[in-house]
């Protein structure tokens, strides 16, 4: 009965060792992960500056990479 008991609790401790490394774990990739998010929401913030930036009026339009018919209209080709 005694041999049970002290089996019984080692493996309460190990498990509540385990317990406490998984939620370390958890702490860490929680703080990893507001780290991405803010850097990611500067880099939107970024993007969006530019992009009100290179047109002014936020209007983007229907506007494409290398339209040859807008560079022709505009007098660039």
């Amino acid at each position: 009965m005694m041999l049970l008991r002290f089996l019984t609790e080692t493996h309460q401790f190990l498990w509540s060792l385990e317990s406490h490394h998984q939620q370390r774990l958890a702490w860490k990739d929680a703080a990893e992960a507001r780290i991405a998010r803010a850097k990611a929401d500067a880099r939107a913030a970024e993007q969006m500056e530019a992009m009100l930036k290179a047109n002014p009026s936020g209007s983007l339009g229907h506007s494409r990479l290398n339209d040859t018919d807008a560079l022709k209209k505009d007098g660039l080709l």
